[in-house]
């Protein structure tokens, strides 16, 4: 288990070369791998331990487990209300043949598929972007992302580097909306994500977390503890064969799940995630809204993410240029040495000065 989790441990290696940014990074990759973690986790628990045990009489243990854990468990909803004297357990009562008054629990066998499947939709997004990207930032960065180079090979670079964006000008705003088009993605995944929890747990995902906050809150005659309503940790279970003289008989059993434990802690931190994950998405969508829909913002973020770049150059540049080579040049100053930005703006906003000039002649 240890080896499989260790393996995980190569998609948080640092990026020479950024083509994101750090909530796309988080959506992408973090969370793929917090859900394949999880995953692993239950499925050694599920698979390797005993996820189910059920206590019966007249029926072998491990004919009924079998039984219990494909046909599915249930409790009864009323149950959690009840008076502990009146109960075997919370939910476990009772029920007079009432199979309406019954809740079933059908999801403990599929998390461990739900939550991979999961995370190969939050790693969609990154594998859309590095497929449109096709390493365009490597191979213009050329190098320049470190700064210990002599003079003379540093000159080539800027020169390679200055030329490619003075005869590709105006001709990246592809680039820079299929990033920002992947970004929107994640965001309707994370909802979209929320949602097929909700609907896999029959609509108590989306105020699990909520409800489990405003526990202590409660009047204490008239409240349940809702991690043991949507993960509980004893169920009951109806096994029907047929008796000696071919009659159907009926036997009560109820069901300790202990992997309920673990699925109950795996989603009630899942579910912060995603609110949290959701928040941060959207902040981003909506400030790249900004960023397309207002030009004058874009030379203040460029002048924030280099301050050694004079605002002279910074507010040529973001005026003469469109929004897909202003993102190009913003990404640039993320991966080139502080310095050689500094100069590489500052050249590119000469030449592009001198070009507009000679075009209006």
């Amino acid at each position: 288990m240890y080896n499989l989790l260790s393996g995980l441990k190569d998609y948080f290696k640092r990026q020479e070369i950024i083509i994101d940014n750090p909530v796309f990074r988080i959506h992408c990759t973090f969370t793929t791998v917090l859900l394949i973690t999880f995953s692993m986790i239950i499925t050694w628990t599920q698979f390797v331990g005993q996820p189910i045990r059920c206590i019966v009489d007249g029926v072998p243990p491990h004919v009924v487990n079998t039984y219990c854990w494909i046909m599915t468990t249930f409790t009864m909803p009323d149950a959690f209300l009840r008076p502990s004297s009146a109960v075997a357990h919370p939910g476990v009562a009772n029920n007079y043949d009432d199979e309406s008054a019954q809740k079933h629990y059908t999801y403990y066998q599929w998390v461990c598929f739900v939550l991979f499947f999961q995370a190969l939709l939050c790693y969609f997004p990154k594998w859309l972007w590095e497929t449109w990207e096709h390493g365009l930032m490597n191979t213009i960065v050329c190098g320049l992302n470190i700064g210990l180079r002599t003079e003379e090979e540093k000159n080539q670079k800027k020169g390679i580097l200055i030329d490619y964006l003075i005869r590709h000008l105006n001709q990246h705003n592809m680039y820079a909306f299929r990033y920002w088009c992947c970004e929107v993605i994640c965001f309707l995944n994370v909802i979209f994500q929320m949602f097929i929890m909700n609907w896999f747990f029959k609509g108590d995902f989306m105020s699990y977390g909520l409800k489990v906050l405003t526990f202590d809150d409660q009047d204490q005659e008239n409240r349940y503890d809702n991690m043991v309503y949507v993960f509980p940790r004893v169920t009951k279970c109806t096994f029907r064969k047929f008796g000696p003289s071919a009659t159907i008989e009926k036997h009560d059993a109820i069901c300790i799940l202990p992997l309920n434990i673990v699925n109950e802690k795996t989603y009630i931190f899942l579910w912060f995630w995603f609110i949290i994950l959701a928040i941060l998405t959207a902040v981003v969508v909506i400030f790249r809204g900004l960023v397309i829909f207002m030009p004058s913002l874009r030379p203040r973020l460029m002048h924030a993410r280099n301050r050694m770049v004079p605002e002279e150059a910074i507010e040529s540049v973001s005026k003469r240029v469109s929004v897909g080579d202003w993102w190009v040049l913003y990404m640039l100053g993320r991966n080139i040495d502080p310095q050689i930005y500094k100069e590489v703006i500052a050249e590119f906003a000469k030449k592009n000065d001198t070009n507009q000039s000679n075009k209006q002649l």
